[in-house]
């Protein structure tokens, strides 16, 4: 997986990291998980399920509240973490090393113009406020 410096992020919170596959792998933000606390329950999105960037497709769930997870590119749900099924506190361990779903972009043409809406790290940080 790649470091998290080279992930894209969403106003959101979620990240994306275009993993060499052809497939963008999304998370979410250790800003996200620190907001959220301790991870009980993650909703994946539909398998095969097609998405649009900003839609929002899943559901997060921790002991302080409830958060909607929204696509952070269009294309469609490729893979789904199931390991997040039985141990959804593994987010918090390690956000940028726990992949939530995977996304097969609509087209090459189209992932270059969603990820250019995204933020790099270092805006991202700047922008959750540290």
């Amino acid at each position: 997986m790649n470091t998290h410096e080279s992930f894209k992020f969403a106003q959101t919170h979620e990240w994306a990291s275009e993993e060499g596959d052809g497939l963008i792998w999304v998370g979410i933000s250790n800003h996200a998980q620190e907001s959220l606390g301790d991870v009980m329950f993650f909703q994946a999105p539909v398998l095969g399920q097609a998405v649009h960037q900003g839609e929002v497709i899943a559901a997060i769930e921790s002991v302080k509240a409830a958060s909607d997870i929204h696509a952070p590119i269009g294309g469609e749900i490729i893979a789904l973490n199931e390991t997040l099924n039985t141990s959804p506190e593994i987010i918090n361990e390690n956000p940028y090393g726990t992949w939530l779903f995977k996304i097969k972009p609509t087209s090459n043409e189209a992932l270059h113009i969603d990820l250019d809406r995204l933020m790099s790290l270092e805006q991202y940080d700047a922008s959750a406020g540290g």
